[in-house]
């Protein structure tokens, strides 16, 4: 409509400068309007008579503002432009050629049906008008650029979008020449983490404009998205596993779908859910069991619904690597209490865990049950670090502080926090406070707040009380006691009671109180994170009763569910001397990463001389060793850069050894696939191609507004240019306005009787 009247389009009118171009007739004709205009201000004096001051002076308004018009069309006016030279300039052309570009989200259009419409062949309409006016130069672009002859060699397979790479490396292969601008053809689904903050000011320095031409949809209308899937890298072989998995939906809100899990095709969790509202994340928790041993992809999806715009988004692949090893647990006790007997046989038919026991019968003298030989715990708990870190968790019974030394106490918080062991603290008479451990190194690393007035041989203190979990242990895998999560909350009220000894109202800031009385006045279960490990408060001494008691079923197993999960989750995570690392689970085939490890010796500290090796199995199952180097970052720390060349599963195994001594080694995995980042958040991001354009002096286009392209890079982009006038005075506009005028005021005379 805007070309209807004024001939050229806004952009013109925003680039150009307005001037008047008069010759000698135009000069002669504004005399002979001037006098025209006399002569017509003369006939109103004969109709004097007849009129009123309102009617001359309307009448008047308008003969002059008709002459005025007459006078801006005899002066010239023109639209001075500055236009690039036919073939003389370089125009670089960019197309996404990632995966997203293959989503039809258009009327059942693929994104790349416009690219291969408008800009192949011969007979693409925008690519042909470009080339009448430049020297055009086309790229592809995803994780690299390459220049390409044509859109026929676009494949549209690429996995990442890297839009600031492109647009440096576009301006880096046409440097030198006239450039008059770079086109950009995308939805702007980067997916670099954001266009980087530097990446434009070259393009602004050299005056280049960038036009931006954004494909797809700015926001889906039928569409299941899982956003997130939280998961450890490494479980022990049998654990229960509880995954949260963020859900975003539109076009589907109140459905009812299924969230399935796959071990490898097979599925082992099943899980219904209420769509919510449109746009609104929502946390599915999942619980399954990681049943065999070794590196397992496991598969998070929902299935594909009817008119659904993307489905390649309703699936996340997780690799988890699913250990079969026994973790040492050492549980020390100072007296006969029947804690020992269950303890062990909760854990008896638990491949995965190994509870070695010593327990006092006598003064210096111990009961040994569990060791692995007959020098294990001989001279009773441990007195160096090598003897004591060789356990994943330790569980501290009715033992009272004094029976340990200064450095023994030391090293049971050395323990927890530089080993990254676990702690466990059983309620007695001789535990917590009333064990004298107020004011000692293990007190800080207790989750509770140990009373330092209670005396060693005073407290009297026993309460029976039922357990209840609170928010956090009703969803903690420590405390799931049942196969779900609300079979769980509804076990724990109906247990027998049981007896707190040690009575601990408050927890350290930080801490998480799992299980509290039935009153909730008193914590029955506890824990933090200290340093690198986790300690746990458990100030009861009977919790066989949820096993012995006469309203407990024989085949109940829920005292046993109890203690192998708590010792699972106690022994989760705790590191080895060595621990191999890679950045991700998942990396690009031909992507470069870096491996890494940490290394301590048998008392866990760092050392920066070892001999670290990265022993790596490719799927083909050829060996590689590369050598790891110390980073000099940090203590402990060695890394090694790695470039795989097949897609596939690759076992990394990580040795260290010091003056020829094996220190340890750890086993990773790495899995080599395309990404599926493309599939995720793919709508068109218009905000940021709009700055892009904005920022570099360009335009932004929508497939619908990209016919103009050729002609606005004409008029906005640089190199070698021509200035070229356009007229004004004959815009459609301007005859209309004069013929209104004059029908305006025929007719205002014949209403008010003028004629």
């Amino acid at each position: 409509m805007f070309e209807f009247f004024f001939k050229y389009r806004p952009l013109l009118f925003d680039e150009g400068s307005f001037a008047f171009r008069p010759t000698i007739a135009t000069y002669v004709a504004t005399i002979l309007v001037l006098v025209a205009g006399v002569v017509t201000l003369r006939t109103y004096r004969r109709v004097r008579a007849n009129s009123r001051p309102i009617d001359r002076a309307a009448l008047t308004g308008i003969r002059l503002v008709i002459l005025a018009l007459l006078v801006f069309c005899l002066f010239r006016p023109v639209l001075v432009l500055s236009r690039v030279m036919p073939q003389q300039n370089f125009l670089g052309v960019l197309i996404d050629d990632t995966r997203s570009m293959q989503i039809a989200d258009r009327d059942g259009e693929p994104r790349a049906s416009f690219v291969d419409r408008q800009f192949g062949g011969v007979e693409g309409p925008i690519l042909t008008a470009l080339a009448e006016r430049f020297v055009v130069r086309l790229f592809s672009f995803s994780s690299e650029t390459n220049r390409i002859e044509s859109v026929d060699a676009l494949t549209y397979d690429g996995t990442q979008t890297h839009l600031g790479q492109a647009l440096t490396r576009a301006q880096e292969e046409l440097a030198g020449v006239p450039l008059s601008g770079l086109v950009v053809v995308t939805d702007g689904a980067d997916t670099a983490d954001g266009l980087p903050p530097d990446s434009l000011m070259p393009l602004q320095a050299a005056g280049v404009p960038v036009f931006t031409v954004g494909l797809g949809r700015e926001a889906y209308t039928r569409d299941i998205q899982l956003s997130r899937v939280d998961t450890p890298r490494a479980v022990l072989q049998g654990a229960s596993l509880v995954v949260d998995v963020v859900v975003v939906q539109t076009g589907y809100e109140g459905q009812l779908v299924n969230l399935l899990v796959e071990d490898e095709g097979r599925i082992v969790a099943d899980e219904q859910l209420t769509l919510p509202a449109d746009g609104e994340p929502t946390t599915v928790r999942v619980r399954f069991t990681a049943a065999d041993a070794g590196p397992r992809l496991f598969s998070f999806r929902i299935s594909p619904q009817v008119d659904e715009m993307v489905t390649q988004n309703n699936i996340r692949n997780v690799l988890i690597v699913v250990e079969d090893t026994r973790e040492k647990v050492l549980y020390f006790e100072g007296e006969p209490r029947w804690e020992v007997k269950f303890i062990r046989r909760a854990v008896a038919e638990d491949d995965n865990l190994e509870l070695a026991v010593l327990q006092r019968t006598a003064e210096n003298k111990f009961m040994r049950m569990g060791v692995e030989d007959a020098d294990d715990l001989a001279g009773g708990f441990p007195r160096t670090r090598e003897e004591l870190f060789k356990y994943r968790a330790l569980i501290l019974g009715g033992i009272e502080a004094n029976h340990f030394t200064p450095d023994q106490l030391r090293m049971i918080s050395d323990f927890v926090s530089d080993r990254g062991g676990g702690l466990l603290m059983l309620g007695s008479r001789r535990s917590f406070a009333e064990g004298g451990y107020a004011g000692t190194p293990v007190a800080d690393v207790l989750p509770v707040v140990l009373d330092e007035t209670v005396g060693d041989e005073e407290s009297t203190f026993f309460v029976e009380t039922d357990v209840r979990p609170t928010r956090p242990g009703a969803t903690h895998p420590a405390t799931q006691i049942a196969e779900t999560e609300e079979a769980s909350a509804t076990r724990w009220p109906e247990l027998p009671p049981i007896t707190l000894v040690n009575a601990i109202r408050d927890v350290k800031p930080g801490a998480t109180t799992l299980l509290t009385s039935g009153d909730e006045s008193l914590v029955v279960l506890a824990f933090q994170r200290y340093g690198a490990g986790k300690a746990l408060a458990f100030p009861i001494q009977d919790s066989w009763m949820w096993q012995m008691h006469a309203d407990i079923d024989v085949e109940d197993q829920t005292h046993e569910t109890l203690w192998r999960r708590l010792l699972r989750w106690m022994v989760d995570g705790v590191p080895d001397q060595v621990v191999a690392a890679v950045p991700q689970d998942r990396v690009e085939l031909d992507e470069s990463l870096v491996l890494s490890a940490e290394v301590d010796d048998a008392n866990y500290e760092e050392i920066n001389t070892s001999q670290v090796s990265a022993w790596i199995t490719d799927p083909d199952d050829e060996l590689l060793e590369v050598p790891m180097d110390w980073t000099a970052d940090r203590d402990g720390e060695y890394s090694a850069r790695f470039t795989p060349r097949k897609e596939g599963l690759y076992e990394v195994r990580v040795e260290a050894a010091n003056d020829g001594e094996l220190l340890g080694s750890d086993t990773t995995y790495l899995r080599v696939a395309p990404s599926e980042s493309e599939y995720y958040d793919s709508t068109r991001r218009t905000p940021l191609l709009e700055r892009i354009a904005e920022e570099t002096g360009g335009r932004f286009y929508t497939a619908d507004t990209a016919d103009s392209l050729a002609d606005d890079v004409q008029t906005v982009g640089g190199g070698v240019t021509v200035v070229e006038e356009l007229d004004l005075w004959d815009m459609p506009g301007l005859l209309l306005l004069f013929i209104l005028l004059v029908l305006g005021e025929w007719g205002y005379r014949r209403v008010r009787g003028l004629a």
